[in-house]
């Protein structure tokens, strides 16, 4: 053996690491790295099309602050946030607590029965809440007006667009977020439980001074990635109203409002404003809650 082989033995498996790392970085560098930096620089500028573009600078977000429909698909956006966080994930811990109970027979088949609809597509989710909540014919209203006993056309899609948004939210995604939690429930400590319970301590202050702080990790991942998934809420109403934003708008989100802009109105420059607009609010809500919760971890 000469040698300089050891030395080639060693070259190559210094290099071999890098060599597996290769397909994952080309491919995260030409579907991540380049649209993103394209889209950035499509920011600055204004577009007529695919070809012909203008550099505008910041004039693109100066515009986005005064335009009143942005902010109509902010306020809906947040509203939906609002909604969907507040009800979807204090009711996905009742049932984790309630699925954790040691009287609770069947446990694994209601957690698949809550779980099931998170594995349904959201355009069959689409499909079936808009037959649903169809103005006149829709499955709701048919059961109101046979308990009512008179004809009626409750227009959720018109005037309720929203709330029929944050009911499919809570039908796809309850179970899912309830999963989280009841892994996180599991993992606490049992003897906490049991010395509260001799100390005294109620039901109500368990849960809020031993298992809460037991699962605030998972908790603060489970209500991040839900606040950023609502801020992203495109699909569902994309569907439901055929790609519009609704009557007056109501059903009009963020995503839908850049969708519109780059590649209905053809201003891909505008519209990747809208997207770094969004992208800056999610990194801060992202960076707040690591901040948050590095300062929970050291106290």
């Amino acid at each position: 053996m000469s040698a300089a082989q050891p030395m080639h033995n060693r070259v190559r498996a210094s290099l071999a690491p890098y060599g597996l790392l290769l397909p994952f970085a080309v491919l995260f560098g030409l579907f991540t790295l380049y649209p993103l930096a394209r889209s950035l620089v499509l920011a600055f500028q204004q577009t007529f099309g695919p070809e012909a573009t203008r550099y505008v600078g910041l004039a693109n977000f100066a515009a986005l602050l005064k335009d009143s429909l942005f902010w109509v698909a902010v306020r809906n956006t947040v509203l939906y946030t609002l909604g969907s966080v507040l009800i979807q994930l204090p009711l996905a811990m009742i049932l984790a607590l309630a699925l954790q109970s040691k009287g609770v027979r069947g446990k694994s088949f209601f957690r698949m029965l809550l779980f099931a609809p998170a594995t349904v597509g959201v355009a069959y989710a689409a499909i079936m809440f808009g037959v649903m909540f169809e103005k006149q014919t829709g499955l709701i209203n048919q059961l109101l007006q046979s308990v009512t006993g008179r004809g009626l056309d409750f227009p959720w899609q018109q005037e309720h667009v929203l709330w029929m948004l944050i009911l499919a939210s809570l039908w796809m995604f309850t179970g899912f977020n309830m999963i989280f939690f009841s892994a996180a429930l599991a993992n606490v400590r049992e003897e906490l439980v049991e010395a509260s319970t001799l100390d005294g301590a109620s039901a109500w202050q368990r849960f809020v001074h031993v298992i809460v702080p037991e699962i605030r990790p998972v908790a603060g991942f489970v209500v991040l990635m839900s606040v950023i998934g609502s801020l992203q809420l495109f699909e569902l109403p994309y569907l439901i109203l055929n790609n519009s934003g609704g009557p007056d708008n109501r059903g009009l989100t963020i995503i839908t409002y850049l969708y519109q802009n780059g590649f209905e109105n053809g201003d891909l420059g505008y519209a990747s404003a809208v997207g770094w607009m969004l992208a800056t609010v999610l990194i801060l809500i992202a960076a707040a809650q690591r901040v948050i919760a590095a300062r929970r971890s050291v106290a």
